[in-house]
């Protein structure tokens, strides 16, 4: 049996169609996070960006995310140094960091709804943006992804 290509191919080295099929749609990246300044230590919220379609857990503007929203992280292969920033779930982080993709992964599964009936994504977890004042954030930290 042949190695999937995840398994073998470095992420700086994948085609774009690769790179684009490891997001297995979570959402998880599409929450706001604030950063404490005295430690560093990032913290999610249950807060999604508004582009974000709260149903399929995919940007509502993908293509022309960082026209609508600046501050996305533009993730590619020559950005690796964000993952940090990523959820400890993101299949480019665990790829990254040489781990296997959860048996849920639309790659391993070969199902895209499978996500979310194992509830590994953040579908029925947030609000967006539009119902939060930017100033109660901190009232929406989460520490379970």
């Amino acid at each position: 049996m042949s190695e999937a290509f995840w398994e073998s191919i470095p992420l700086q080295k994948m085609t774009p169609a690769q790179w684009e099929s490891l997001c297995d749609g979570c959402g998880k990246c599409c929450l706001h996070k604030l950063e404490d300044e005295e430690t560093g230590e990032l913290h999610f919220t249950t807060v999604a960006c508004r582009q974000l379609d709260l149903d399929s857990c995919r940007c509502k503007v993908y293509q022309e995310r960082l026209l609508h929203v600046p501050e996305c992280i533009d993730l590619t292969p020559q950005k690796l140094e964000v993952l940090p920033f990523m959820p400890a779930t993101c299949a480019y982080r665990l790829v990254y960091e040489g781990k296997r993709l959860p048996d849920w992964h639309p790659l391993v599964c070969g199902e895209a709804d499978r996500i979310h009936e194992a509830h590994a994504s953040v579908r029925d977890k947030v609000i967006s943006e539009d119902q939060v004042e930017a100033e109660d954030l901190a009232l929406y930290i989460i520490d379970y992804l």
